[in-house]
């Protein structure tokens, strides 16, 4: 069973098997405390992890633009985000753009750019968690506003957006936020993603 505590900010997985901690109790937020902020040191410490992620070929397609709270490139990124992403993730203490390199820069393909940058920012939330913070990633958002805000080249393809804080209580979200907050956790079987395993 997922667990909780009275204020829902830390919550577990219902797994079939054991999970290291840092996997068993990573979850994604939408409550966040707009008064905590992020050290240099945990920022440092995310992209680091994000940086040391495995690519095909060592190509390392990755690129990330980073806004904290009170800083315009923060204030720029949420300007960008639609629908209830903007109505909660202006209390993270930083937002951070995942951006794919799509092409070499002799124009060549990377056909594998969109899955490297997936895993840096997996690996860049499974650090934040060991670092006492929460993320939250967001597909909904007007990208033609991110690549012409941060006048990003053609072979650059902004993918996701990753909100990084402190978790704080689910009631301080407005009630339809707050319901999907404490919402039960779940995941299809193993047998439903597995399709063969010898």
């Amino acid at each position: 069973m997922t667990s909780t505590t009275a204020d829902s900010t830390v919550r577990t997985s219902d797994t079939s098997v054991p999970l290291v901690p840092l996997l068993d109790e990573r979850w994604s937020p939408r409550s966040y405390d707009a008064t905590a902020t992020i050290s240099d040191d945990q920022l440092a410490a995310l992209l680091e992890a994000a940086r040391w992620a495995p690519s095909a070929r060592n190509s390392q397609p990755r690129r990330f633009i980073v806004g904290r709270r009170g800083t315009a490139t923060f204030d720029t990124i949420h300007a960008a985000l639609l629908g209830f992403n903007s109505v909660w993730a202006g209390n993270a203490s930083a937002l951070v753009v995942a951006v794919a390199e799509i092409t070499t820069a002799d124009g060549d393909a990377i056909a594998t750019a969109e899955y490297d940058l997936g895993q840096s920012v997996a690996h860049l939330s499974v650090q934040a968690h060991a670092e006492g913070l929460h993320t939250h990633q967001m597909g909904g958002v007007d990208w033609d506003a991110i690549v012409a805000a941060f006048e990003l080249p053609a072979n650059l393809k902004p993918v996701t957006v990753t909100a990084v804080g402190t978790v704080a209580p689910a009631t301080e979200l407005a009630e339809e936020l707050a319901e999907r907050e404490v919402a039960p956790r779940s995941r299809l079987s193993l047998d439903e993603l597995v399709l063969v395993s010898e």
